[in-house]
C-alpha cells in the first residue's frame, strides 16, 4: 500500500514533462516556421526589387543570399551556444534579433538598408533551426522521431515554398515594405508567445569559444558565395574577381575545417567534425545540399521566367507556387509516420528520383512558349520529391549520431543546408545570366534569350539531383545500440 502514492506521482510527472516538452517543441515549431518563411520571401519581389531600386538580378539575388550566407556564418557557432548557454535565452535573444530585423527592413529606404536588415533577420534566424532540431532529438524517443521530424520537415520546406505564394499576393496590393510589416506583428506575438511558454531544456557547460573559427568561416563562406555570384558578370569582361573569390573561398575553408580537426581533439571545436565519421550522416548531409540548391533555385528560377519570359503578374506566380507549398505541407507527417515504419531509403530513392524528373522536364520543356500548366505540374512533382527527402535526411542524420554530437550534429547538417542554398542560388542566377549575354549576344531577342539562360541553370540542378539517386540508395536507418552509440541497419 505504502508504494502506490510514489509510483502515481511518478506516471504523473511523467506526464506532466511530456506536456511540458510539447510546449517547448510547439514554441519552437512555430518560432521556426516564422524566421525560416522569410528566407524566400524576397524570391518573387526580385523582379519588383529590380525596378524600383534600380539594380540587377545578380545584385537583387543578393536579398536571398545574403540571408543565406549569414545563416551559414552564424549557424557554425550554434554548437557552441547550445552547449554554453541556456535554451531560453538563446531562443528569446534569436527571435527579438529577428524582430529587430524585420522592423528595420519595413522602414528601409533603400537597397543597403534593406540588405542590412535581411542580415539582422538571419542572425536571429540561424539559432532557430539548430535549437529546434537538437530540442527534438533530445526529448522525442527514437519510435517517435520519424513523425515529430516531419514537423520539422514541413517547417524547413513548406515554409521557404509558401513564401513566393504569401509575397506575390502582398505584392499585387502593396509595395515591397509590406512584405516586412506583414511578417512584423506576427514575429512579435511569436516572441511574446515563447516568453510565456518556453523553458531550458539543457544543462550548459562553461567550455571556451575559438575565436579564430568564427572569421574562418565568414571569410571561407562568404568568399565563395561572392565568388560564384559574380560568375555571370564575368562573362561581361574581366573573370578574374570570381576565380579569386572562388579560390579565396575553397582555401580558408579548408583551414577552417583543418582547425576544427585539431580542436576537436580537445573537445574544443566550434564546429565538431567527428560527426562525418557517421557514414549515414555524411550521405545525408550530402543529400541536403543537393535537395536545398534544388528547393533554392527553384524558387529563385520560376518567378524570374514566369514574369520575365511568359509575363505573367506577381499574383500568378505566386498562386503558381501554392499548390506545391500545400502538397508539401500534407505530406510531412505521413512521411515521417512512414520512416518510423520502412526506414529511409523506400522513401528517398523515389523522392530524389521525382526531384531529378521535375527538374529534366523544366530543362527541356522551358520556352516562350511554355503554358503555365506545364510549369505547375513540374513544380508539383519536384515538391512531392522534396516532401519524400527532408523528413528521411533529418532522423535518420542526426539519429545516427551519439547524444553529445547532437548539437554540433544539427549545426553542420544547417550550415551546409545555407551554404548549399546560398551557393545554389548564386550558381543558378549566375549561370543564367551568363547564357542569357552569351544568347543576346547571338541576336537572340530579350525573352528567348532569358529562356535559354533559365533553362541551363535548370540542367546544373538536375545533374546534381540525378547523382543524388545514388545517394539515396545507400542511406539506412540508423540502430540506437545501449542507448548511446548508434550503428546503420543493413
Amino acid at each position: 500500500m505504502s508504494q502506490q502514492p510514489p509510483a502515481t506521482a511518478v506516471a504523473t510527472d511523467l506526464e506532466t514533462t511530456s506536456r511540458r516538452d510539447n510546449a517547448v517543441i510547439l514554441v519552437l515549431i512555430v518560432s521556426a516556421f516564422t524566421v525560416i518563411l522569410n528566407e524566400t520571401i524576397m524570391g518573387v519581389a526580385i523582379p519588383h526589387l529590380m525596378e524600383d531600386l534600380d539594380i540587377t538580378a545578380v545584385d537583387a539575388q543578393w536579398l536571398t543570399a545574403a540571408f543565406l550566407l549569414t545563416m551559414a556564418i552564424v549557424i557554425p557557432i550554434t554548437g557552441y551556444l547550445l552547449t554554453r548557454f541556456p535554451t531560453r535565452p538563446l531562443y528569446l535573444g534569436a527571435m527579438s534579433a529577428f524582430v529587430a530585423g524585420t522592423a528595420l527592413a519595413a522602414a528601409a529606404p533603400g537597397f543597403e538598408v534593406l540588405l542590412l536588415a535581411r542580415v539582422i533577420q538571419a542572425s536571429g534566424t540561424a539559432v532557430m533551426l539548430p535549437l529546434l532540431m537538437t530540442t527534438v532529438i533530445t526529448l522525442v524517443p527514437e519510435h517517435e522521431r520519424g513523425k515529430r521530424m516531419g514537423t520539422i520537415g514541413l517547417v524547413i520546406s513548406v515554409a521557404p515554398a509558401l513564401g513566393p505564394t504569401i509575397s506575390g499576393l502582398i505584392l499585387n496590393f502593396l509595395p515591397w515594405r509590406y512584405l516586412f510589416i506583414f511578417v512584423l506583428p506576427v514575429a512579435i506575438t511569436v516572441l511574446i508567445f515563447g516568453a510565456v511558454r518556453m523553458r531550458t531544456t539543457n544543462e550548459p557547460q562553461r567550455i571556451p569559444l575559438d575565436w579564430l573559427s568564427i572569421p574562418l568561416a565568414a571569410i571561407g563562406f562568404g568568399s565563395l558565395v561572392f565568388g560564384l555570384s559574380r560568375i555571370g558578370e564575368s562573362a561581361e569582361g574581366d573573370p578574374s574577381t570570381a576565380i579569386v573569390s572562388v579560390a579565396l573561398g575553397v582555401l580558408v575553408t579548408a583551414l577552417f575545417a583543418w582547425r576544427q580537426i585539431v580542436l576537436q581533439r580537445r573537445d574544443l571545436a566550434l564546429l565538431d567534425l567527428r560527426v562525418f565519421r557517421e557514414r549515414t550522416f555524411s550521405l545525408a548531409t550530402a543529400m541536403f545540399v543537393v535537395a536545398m540548391i534544388a528547393l533554392f533555385g527553384t524558387i529563385i528560377l520560376i518567378p524570374l521566367f514566369t514574369q520575365g519570359v511568359l509575363g505573367l503578374s506577381v499574383l500568378s506566380t505566386g498562386l503558381m507556387l501554392l499548390p506545391g507549398g500545400l502538397l508539401m505541407g500534407l505530406m510531412a507527417r505521413p512521411v515521417g509516420r512512414a520512416y518510423d515504419r520502412i526506414g529511409p531509403r523506400p522513401l528517398l530513392v523515389p523522392g530524389m528520383t521525382l526531384v531529378a524528373a521535375a527538374l529534366w522536364s523544366l530543362t527541356l520543356m522551358l520556352n516562350v512558349a511554355t503554358q503555365p500548366w506545364m510549369i505547375l505540374a513540374s513544380h508539383v512533382t519536384l515538391s512531392a520529391g522534396l516532401a519524400l527527402i527532408f523528413t528521411p535526411l533529418f532522423t535518420a542524420s542526426l539519429g545516427s549520431l551519439p547524444k553529445h554530437l547532437y548539437s554540433h550534429g544539427s549545426a553542420t547538417i544547417s550550415t551546409l543546408q545555407q551554404v548549399a542554398a546560398a551557393a545554389g542560388t548564386a550558381l543558378f542566377v549566375s549561370t543564367m545570366s551568363a547564357v542569357e549575354l552569351t544568347q543576346a549576344d547571338a541576336g537572340a531577342g530579350e525573352a528567348e534569350a532569358q529562356a535559354a539562360g533559365i533553362r541551363a541553370a535548370f540542367l546544373v540542378g538536375a545533374i546534381l539531383a540525378t547523382t543524388g539517386i545514388a545517394l539515396a540508395a545507400m542511406v539506412r536507418k540508423p540502430v540506437t545500440v545501449d542507448g548511446e552509440a548508434p550503428v546503420a541497419a543493413h
